[in-house]
C-alpha cells in the first residue's frame, strides 16, 4: 500500500491532509501545523505556521524558542509517524488516537539563529533519520518564509535530495537548526 485510507480516501502523502486531521490529539490551541507542502512518507516533510496573537501572548509578538521546537516536533516527528504508523495499520489518524498517545521523548542540539514574530510564516523542513515500532527521529531546521510566497506552487517540484541538502531556494532565511528529535506513540494501556 502506498499511503492508508481515511474516510474511505487513499492518503498518499501529508499533501493530501489537513495537520488538524492528522495530529487530532493536539487541541485547537496547541496545533502548531497549518498547511503541509511536501511529503515523501520515508525520507521527510516541508510544513509550514505562521505564529497567531495566542502563540505570542505576554512574550512581546516573539513566537518562543520552546514554541518552535513544538512546532517543528508536530511538523516532522509528529506527523510522519502518525502517517506511516497509519499506513502500517491501514488505519486513519482518528482510529490511531484511540489506541496510541504520541510522546515527546527528547532533543539532541537546537541552534537559534534568527527568531519569529506573530505574522512571520516559517516552514519546518525536517528528515526522517530513524523509524522503527513507532519510534521516530528527525533532523531538520525551520526558515522563515519570503513575504508573499505560495508555498505548494515552491515546493510542488521539490525533490528528495534537495530536502537533504535543504537547497529551498533564495528568500528564505534561517532561523533554527534542530538536530535528533525523537517522539513515540505509546499503547493507551500502558500508561
Amino acid at each position: 500500500m502506498v499511503g492508508y485510507y481515511d474516510q474511505g480516501v487513499l492518503i498518499h502523502n501529508l499533501c493530501d491532509s489537513d495537520p488538524k486531521d492528522v495530529l487530532v490529539n493536539h487541541g485547537p490551541t496547541k496545533l502548531l501545523v497549518d498547511n503541509y507542502h511536501w511529503h515523501s512518507p520515508n525520507v521527510g516533510i516541508v510544513a509550514s505556521y505562521t505564529p497567531k496573537d495566542r502563540d505570542v501572548e505576554d512574550h512581546f509578538n516573539i513566537f518562543r524558542g520552546v514554541d518552535q521546537i513544538e512546532a517543528f516536533a508536530q511538523a516532522t516527528s509528529g506527523s510522519c509517524s502518525v502517517f506511516l504508523e497509519c499506513q502500517k495499520l491501514a488505519s486513519a489518524p482518528v482510529e490511531l488516537s484511540e489506541k496510541f498517545v504520541p510522546r515527546f521523548l527528547s532533543i539532541g542540539q537546537v541552534n537559534f539563529i534568527g527568531y519569529l514574530e506573530k505574522g512571520d510564516t516559517f516552514i519546518s523542513i525536517g528528515n526522517i533519520k530513524f523509524y522503527k515500532f513507532r519510534q521516530i527521529v528527525c533532523d531538520g531546521r525551520i526558515y522563515k518564509c519570503p513575504a508573499g510566497i505560495n508555498l505548494d506552487k515552491h515546493f510542488e517540484d521539490f525533490t528528495e535530495e534537495r530536502l537533504l541538502a535543504y537547497d529551498i531556494g533564495a528568500g528564505f532565511t534561517l532561523i533554527a537548526e534542530f538536530n535528533d528529535i525523537t517522539g513515540r506513540s505509546i499503547k493507551k494501556e500502558l500508561i
